[in-house]
């Protein structure tokens, strides 16, 4: 089991940057993918990128893709979001999350995947 602690978020205008951490701690070594989420109020909870551990391949979703960097340190012990030129469609709660498991039909974007989650970090965008 690992457990995820996510910091980092704030209120900021639009267009600036955020860097999120999420401290990871537990059986590090279990992680196969971590991941990044956020939910809007009245929205599903939607996949913002994914990082598999292992092999270091790297996914964004489509909606932040070119102005975020999913990282992480050394030692897997923290695993970094840096979001650039925010948008107020990026508000919403970020969670870190990971999936402990090498395979598993279908794709990172879906949550169910994902056994560990930590408690969320609120992103407010203002114009």
């Amino acid at each position: 089991q690992v457990q995820l602690v996510e910091t980092g978020g704030a209120s900021v205008q639009a267009g600036d940057s955020l860097r999120l951490s999420c401290k990871v701690t537990g059986r590090v070594d279990d992680i196969w993918y971590i991941g990044w989420f956020r939910q809007a109020p009245g929205q599903e909870r939607e996949g913002v990128a994914c990082l598999a551990v292992k092999s270091g391949t790297i996914w964004y979703a489509d909606s932040v893709n070119g102005r975020s960097t999913i990282s992480r340190d050394a030692a897997m012990r923290t695993v970094y979001l840096q979001m650039l030129s925010l948008k107020r469609d990026d508000m919403a709660q970020y969670y870190c999350a990971a999936i402990d498991q090498a395979s598993f039909e279908g794709t990172w974007r879906e949550a169910r995947f994902y056994r560990s989650w930590g408690q969320g970090t609120q992103v407010t965008v203002s114009s």
